[in-house]
């Protein structure tokens, strides 16, 4: 049993995204807590801390060992396949919690059998839901080790045309594509049948999620009007005439301004063409053609550039402000990546959410604020490229709401509330003349730790009594 108040309690509190807080263990409804050991493991794994009360405060277990136990009895009788699991007990503020550590899952996907139902749950957020079709097709895949694309079709090899294909990838590689290439790229198989990788590279639209919608609205954000649309097309098969397309939308509407130098004049582009073109190839190679109903947007704006494809990061959502030196590059259709890496469209170390970042940085007329933005809610992953010859401040529609002192008044308020004092919850909580401590700590100290308005005065150690909260020390 672990004696250190600030180790993995401190941690989960302030890192990670899934974990969930339960004040004791629910035995005669373990659905409530089950289902979200259902969707940790059919996601990017989570932990569930017993002992602990909705506010993060340690309140402890009676029988830390007869809970422990327990927990272990249900998730072998309740979930199948019965998932990996790690149960610990640490001391924290002189009481006893369990800590519940669910790591994704290799055996997708994992039910939850009870009440004469079996669901598959997965993770939305901090809430766990039953998976629809797509995902359970998806978590299938995943428990089986295979990928979409790689998916053999009835669809056969002579009955289409790859003039895209073998044009562009003699252009960009000086190779001529082989029959037999089909094979070894994994496009077809030796019976003649394409795989979904085929199929998205043929020039016949042949599946309808193989389509990118383009879009101009005239102002900062859509509108039903038809006047206020300039640009408006659709276009559809194969994924190399995409991504042509989809280029030649943006040039159209990438305008491109001078700036006067001592010696010579510079082009000052609204948005830098390699960080588009990686942008729109993350999309194509990287969205979920499983998602029906849903297809990936390219919205120019006045002041923007939204380019959005179905299906959130595989491995699970993009944190806020991540490193994007250390964000693994998992692929979720690796035979159409090799392909797009062969003929030199992206690069094979998975950098490309840096790539976009690097390249609009070295524009002429980049400033801080045009930093590209990447917004991931775990259904769709939108790439925001900022246009750098627009004045207007950037007021751009957040996919989820991302607290920054400006963004919410209640931010706003709790910083002026605070002043220059060092105010425990409760203090601050006076001060506000607020008695719902839940609702306090979602509406207002979350967002303000999270945008970094403010600071804990003893960081390592969230859950202390002696917690006091003051504005950030710049």
């Amino acid at each position: 049993m672990s004696s250190d108040t600030d180790s993995v309690l401190g941690r989960i509190i302030t890192e990670t995204t899934d974990y969930e807080f339960k004040v004791s263990l629910e035995e005669t409804k373990p659905k409530s807590w089950l289902k979200s050991v259902c969707g940790f493991a059919n996601g990017i794994g989570g932990m569930l801390a017993f002992g602990v009360n909705d506010d993060g405060i340690a309140i402890g277990l009676d029988d830390a060992h007869q809970t422990a136990d327990k927990i272990s009895e249900l998730i072998g009788a309740r979930i199948d396949p019965c998932p990996n699991f790690h149960l610990s007990a640490e001391r924290v503020d002189g009481v006893v919690v369990l800590l519940l550590d669910v790591p994704a899952g290799r055996d997708c996907p994992y039910f939850y059998v009870g009440d004469g139902t079996q669901v598959a749950y997965v993770r939305a957020g901090s809430r766990s839901l039953p998976a629809n079709a797509s995902q359970l097709r998806t978590l299938s895949m995943r428990g089986a080790h295979v990928h979409f694309d790689e998916l053999e079709t009835q669809y056969k090899r002579e009955d289409y045309s790859f003039d895209i294909l073998k044009a562009t990838y003699l252009q960009r590689t000086g190779d001529p594509f082989e029959e037999s290439d089909f094979i070894s790229f994994g496009l077809a198989t030796r019976d003649g049948a394409l795989t979904n990788a085929g199929v998205l590279l043929a020039d016949q639209p042949i599946l309808r999620c193989n389509r990118i919608f383009c879009t101009r609205w005239n102002g900062l954000d859509k509108t039903r009007l038809d006047d206020e649309v300039s640009d408006d097309h659709e276009y559809s098969g194969c994924l190399l005439r995409l991504l042509r397309e989809g280029t030649n939308f943006v040039e159209r509407n990438n305008v491109v301004s001078w700036a006067k130098t001592d010696n010579d004049r510079v082009e000052t582009p609204s948005y830098v063409a390699r960080a588009v073109e990686e942008a729109l190839v993350n999309a194509l190679i990287h969205r979920d053609y499983g998602i029906g109903g849903a297809e990936i947007t390219v919205f120019a704006y006045d002041d923007r550039l939204e380019i959005t494809s179905p299906g959130g990061k595989v491995d699970g959502p993009l944190p806020q402000n991540a490193d994007l030196e250390h964000v693994d590059s998992v692929r979720r259709n690796p035979v159409i990546a090799d392909l797009f890496q062969r003929m030199r469209f992206m690069e094979r170390k998975g950098s490309g959410l840096k790539l976009i970042r690097d390249k609009t940085a070295v524009a002429p007329n980049y400033e801080e604020r045009f930093m590209p933005r990447f917004e991931d809610d775990g259904r769709s992953f939108r790439v925001i490229l900022w246009n750098m010859n627009h004045s207007t401040p950037q007021v751009a529609p957040q996919v989820a709401p991302q607290a920054t002192p400006q963004a919410t008044p209640q931010v706003a308020q709790l910083v002026e509330v605070l002043g220059d004092d060092e105010l425990s919850l409760a203090e601050l909580m006076d001060r506000f003349g607020l008695t719902d401590r839940k609702y306090f700590r979602k509406a207002y100290l979350k967002p303000a730790l999270d945008s970094e308005a403010i600071e804990m005065t003893i960081p390592t150690k969230p859950t202390s009594s002696n917690q006091r909260y003051r504005r950030t020390r710049k």
